[in-house]
């Protein structure tokens, strides 16, 4: 319900299982793919679409990586959403293979571990690696948490449902030149992130970088947490990185 889907709608399932979630999608949705590595439970699946007589889902039998950099596959040329509940391991390797897609998906809707969706949407005001590299692409959203006890057999931890939007329009910003500036920046997260620049970026001396700080009105003392998406932008488009 939260994801609003309707019968235009092509959908990108990522690991259906024995299918609980890919009947309920091929109610609402024009097309269910679903990306399923596992040939036992795609082989379940294939047998509950059949008895279901659900004819409008594709099972794909692959890793979901491979898949998405396979040239046939088919979501280079349509626009299609993706909702899932993905391994936990999977998560950010997945987040950033869809969001750095030529064409990545108009939403996502997954059902991810409570922390790693805290951390995504920086509910602590602090932000991490993950979060920035999510936010440069796209706007995250936490919609409600599920506790481990909703699901047979139980996980460890509890988990919550996020959506994640691409954004329309691209920064002006290289990817290659923001992200360096941002693994430089957290490459020891408690120290001061002139310090971790100064040390990382070999191009740039520490008395230049206190000049780029005081033209963007930031603290020499600031940890990299503190500093929000724009100026991590502001701070990429003044530094030459090599």
């Amino acid at each position: 319900k939260t994801s609003q889907l309707n019968t235009d709608d092509v959908v990108l399932e990522v690991g259906p299982g024995p299918g609980a979630l890919t009947l309920e999608l091929a109610r609402v949705c024009r097309q269910v793919i679903a990306g399923e590595k596992d040939k036992a439970l795609s082989a379940l699946l294939e047998e509950k679409l059949a008895q279901n007589n659900v004819g409008n889902v594709e099972i794909v039998i692959d890793d979901i990586l491979q898949f998405l950099n396979s040239k046939s596959c088919k979501l280079k040329a349509i626009n299609y959403q993706v909702v899932a509940n993905i391994p936990y391991y999977l998560t950010s390797a997945l987040i950033r293979k869809l969001l750095e897609l030529p064409r990545p998906p108009e939403n996502i809707f997954l059902t991810i571990q409570k922390e790693v969706a805290q951390r995504i949407c920086a509910t602590n005001k602090k932000e991490s690696l993950l979060s920035l590299s999510v936010k440069f692409y796209a706007d995250p959203k936490i919609h409600f948490y599920i506790s481990r006890g909703s699901f047979l057999p139980a996980p460890k931890v509890d988990s919550a449902f996020i959506e994640i939007t691409p954004k329309k329009s691209h920064s002006p910003i290289a990817p290659e030149r923001f992200f360096a500036v941002l693994k430089a920046g957290f490459s020891s997260p408690r120290k001061k992130l002139i310090s971790n620049l100064s040390i990382n970026l070999l191009n740039i001396d520490k008395t230049t970088l206190s000049l780029i700080f005081q033209k963007l009105n930031i603290s020499e003392s600031i940890r990299p947490e503190k500093l929000s998406l724009q100026q991590w932008l502001s701070l990429s488009q003044c530094l030459e990185v090599q």
